[in-house]
């Protein structure tokens, strides 16, 4: 009886300890649940934040991008009118340039003409006691001369251009064929050894392959003589 009632008592603790660990777990439970909703309730605002400011940076940067678009567009016009600017102003020196060297040509012209004006009258007097009608025609002889003599000179420096230049030719391909030939003289010394070299080759295999058939022969005899004593002994 005493056993009973102790049997008794353990249960009713243990019965007790159970309701009051599912009471427990039934709170933390609960507890777990109001947390995992408060999770969940700010994981959808997170989220909402998260779109609106994936939203916000995208604008931004649609905005960022078409200020540096228009940055960029204001650059390169400002670039291109400088550009243009300091081309016209290069064109402008050039030009101020060219006029002068213009005026000092004018000038040296103008002191040529007063310089050479006495040859003018030279030619007059060589008009006068020459068969020339005028000095345009004096001077057309004159060129008409200086470019024959230049003709002149200029085929002689080319027939002299020219052979030299078919000695140097000749020089080069003497000098090329005795290369080529020396390299022939030495393909053919190669080839020579190579051929010597492939008939000692061919002497030292027909040997070895003359000991090879002796050994194959002397131990296919052994074998038979082998396989013959074998069936001897079988018998």
């Amino acid at each position: 009886e005493e056993e009973s009632q102790t049997s008794f008592m353990q249960l009713l603790r243990t019965k007790t300890e159970a309701r009051l660990m599912e009471k427990s777990l039934a709170e933390k439970d609960e507890t777990f649940r109001e947390k995992m909703k408060v999770i969940a309730d700010r994981w959808r605002a997170l989220h909402a934040k998260r779109v609106q400011l994936k939203d916000h940076v995208e604008k931004s940067g649609r905005i960022i991008q078409e200020n540096e678009e228009v940055r960029i567009l204001a650059l390169k016009i400002d670039s291109k009118e400088r550009e243009e600017n300091m081309q016209k102003e290069s064109e402008l020196l050039r030009a101020k340039k060219k006029l002068e060297a213009l005026r000092k040509e004018h000038w040296k012209l103008c002191k040529k003409v007063q310089k050479y004006s006495v040859f003018k009258k030279y030619l007059e007097d060589v008009v006068k006691i020459s068969q020339f009608e005028d000095i345009p025609e004096v001077t057309s002889r004159y060129k008409l001369l200086v470019r024959t003599h230049k003709d002149l000179l200029q085929s002689q420096q080319g027939h002299k251009e020219l052979t030299e230049q078919d000695k140097l030719l000749l020089e080069e391909y003497r000098a090329e064929k005795e290369a080529e030939m020396l390299q022939y003289k030495r393909e053919l010394v190669q080839l020579k050894l190579r051929f010597d070299q492939a008939q000692r080759d061919i002497l030292l295999w027909e040997t070895r392959w003359a000991d090879i058939q002796n050994k194959t022969s002397k131990k296919t005899r052994k074998f038979w003589s082998l396989k013959l004593a074998i069936h001897d002994l079988f018998q």
